[in-house]
Order: structure tokens, then C-alpha cells, then sequence
């Protein structure tokens, strides 16, 4: 007689399933899944398109697991790392058991004023680039309204209301994935949607994220924190050694590649000062979420052609040959 899994002594049943979590670069996907897992499971900046491949945050509600997929955005590809990233945000959707699809409502609102910024009209753009890749897979997601923060409800129902009726959405929820408003209505929505089943992950984990892979994602954050303005797409981040020692604390050491010789001056900045900060603030985040000493070395090189390496798409697990 074999043991059911999927049942507590209590005789409740363990849910378990997936959750994407689509939309445009920057409507604010990572800070949503951070929100719903409690934990920094992806990194935040406010630079778009930072989150280059699916990272699978575990949000546990009660006796229900939902694995939360934070995908890549989704925009208009350029060059192979971007297709590569797209491609990857609509696997993320195609192997999942729910998908929400989030919108910045800030930037649905500057576009009908007129006032919107490239950036927005951008992201506009995009929204409805992923309304009409759903259509083509004829596919019912969630609609969250994002950002919704000192907005008029009735003009975030106006807003709503045109969106709905695209077709591609079977309800619609409003919230601020920053200051959590309206966060608990969705994620126990995703809950009462996971099948029932046993749990994928350990109760006590919040990420699948390997701890080299994570390391190098805490240091690009602070790259782009520090340098945004200066330095666009053009940075990488390797953690090329991670050493246990004996005493229990960890030596790490990655490689940041830029592009060209004047992106490498930007990173180490004036007597190395940006360098320093860098490598000061990634180490502490990475010791608070490891609970370990930290010993961090970063080095600088440019490699003018790293986005077209074979073995970072592989690192990323992100498609070279799409």
C-alpha cells in the first residue's frame, strides 16, 4: 500500500502548481513575486528588462504551494539576447497552470493624457503585443492592474473595462505590488487554482535559484542601482568561483563584462569608488540572505560580443538558437 503524498495527517490535501507572471519590462513583475514570497526572490531595479530569465519564487498560502514564475519582459526582440528572453517569458506561460498578466496602469493612463514618456509608450506598446500573442494562442489569463497607487477608481475601471474586453482576460484584480494593496486577493486567487497534489518544493524554501546564479544577480542589481543612467543593457555578471571554507563562510568570485573600455571606467568609477560600492552592498545582501560570512572579489573586463556567447544563454538557461 503505497502513502498518499498529497494528504496531511489532518486530512487536508496539499495543492502544488505553477503561476506566470507576465507583462512589459518594468510593470513591475519581480516586485510581485518578491511581495507574494515574503522573500527577495528576483532582483528589483528600476532599470527594465533586468530580469533575463524565469526565476521560480514558492509562496506557500496555508497548505497550497504556488511555484510564482517571474518571466523576462515581454517586448518588441532586437537582437538574440532579447528574442531569447521573449521566447523564454512565454514558456514560462505556456508550462504554467495560471498566468497573470501585469500592466502598469501609470503608463496606460500617461498614454491616453498624452503625456507618456518614451518609456511608457514603449510599455504600452507591449501590453499590447502580449494581448495580441494571446489571442493568437487562445488563452484566458488574469489581468492585475499594477501601480495603482493615488488612482480615481473610476478611472481605473475605465481602464479595466477596455482591457477586458480584448477577450483575453477572465477577471481583473487592482493592486500595488510596491505597497502590497490588493496583493493577498490575487495570490489567494492563485491558490484556490493549484491543483491538488504534493508539494514541489521543501516548505521552508522560497527559490530554485542556484547560489552561484543568485550571486551574480545580486551583483548586476547593484550595477544597474549604481550605474543606471550611464551603463544601458550592456553588462554581465559570472560568478566564476564559489568556495565553501572550513570556518562556514563562503568565497565568491565574478566577473563583470561590459562592452567597451569606456562602460569598464564607468563600472570602477573615480579611485574605484563605484567598484567599492558595489562589491560592499552585493556582499551584505548576499550575507543576509546566505546567513554566511561573505568574501567577495570582483574583477572588470570588457568582452565586446559577451551577449552572443553561446554558454551565457546556456548559464541562463535561455535559448541560443532561437
Amino acid at each position: 500500500m503505497t502513502e498518499n503524498t498529497s494528504q496531511e495527517p489532518s486530512g487536508q490535501p496539499t495543492r502544488a502548481g505553477f503561476a506566470a507572471i507576465i507583462g512589459a519590462p518594468n510593470a513591475g513583475k519581480s516586485t510581485l513575486v518578491n511581495r507574494m514570497v515574503g522573500a527577495k526572490v528576483s532582483i528589483v531595479t528600476q532599470k527594465v528588462q533586468t530580469t533575463r530569465f524565469p526565476v521560480r519564487g514558492v509562496a506557500m498560502i496555508g497548505r497550497t504551494q504556488i511555484i510564482l514564475v517571474d518571466t523576462p519582459g515581454i517586448f518588441t526582440p532586437r537582437r538574440r539576447l532579447d528574442r531569447a528572453m521573449v521566447r523564454s517569458a512565454w514558456s514560462g506561460a505556456e508550462d504554467s497552470e495560471v498566468v497573470v498578466h501585469l500592466v502598469d496602469v501609470q503608463a496606460e493612463l500617461a498614454s491616453r493624457e498624452r503625456r507618456a514618456s518614451a518609456g511608457e509608450h514603449r510599455s504600452v506598446q507591449d501590453v499590447q503585443t502580449i494581448i495580441e500573442g494571446l489571442k493568437a494562442a487562445n488563452r484566458q489569463v488574469i489581468l492585475a492592474l499594477n501601480k495603482i497607487d493615488g488612482v480615481k477608481r473610476e478611472t481605473l475601471l475605465a481602464v479595466a473595462h477596455d482591457l477586458y474586453e480584448t477577450g483575453v482576460y477572465s477577471e481583473v484584480f487592482m493592486i500595488s505590488a510596491g505597497t502590497g494593496a490588493g496583493v493577498d486577493d490575487l495570490t489567494a486567487k492563485l491558490a484556490s487554482l493549484m491543483p491538488e497534489g504534493p508539494w514541489l518544493y521543501p516548505e521552508d524554501q522560497t527559490a530554485d535559484l542556484p547560489a552561484r546564479l543568485l550571486a551574480a544577480e545580486i551583483t548586476r542589481e547593484k550595477i544597474y542601482l549604481r550605474v543606471h543612467e550611464e551603463l544601458p543593457y550592456a553588462a554581465s555578471v559570472e560568478t566564476t568561483a564559489f568556495e565553501e571554507r572550513a570556518d562556514g563562510s563562503a568565497r565568491i568570485e565574478q566577473t563583470i563584462y561590459v562592452e567597451r573600455d569606456g562602460q569598464r571606467a564607468i563600472v570602477l568609477g573615480k579611485g574605484g569608488e563605484v567598484i567599492k560600492w558595489i562589491g560592499k552592498t552585493s556582499r551584505e545582501e548576499l550575507e543576509e540572505i546566505l546567513d554566511r560570512k561573505i568574501h567577495l572579489f570582483l574583477h572588470v573586463k570588457v568582452k565586446e560580443n559577451w551577449a552572443e556567447e553561446r554558454g551565457l544563454f546556456n548559464d541562463m538557461g535561455l535559448d541560443f538558437d532561437v
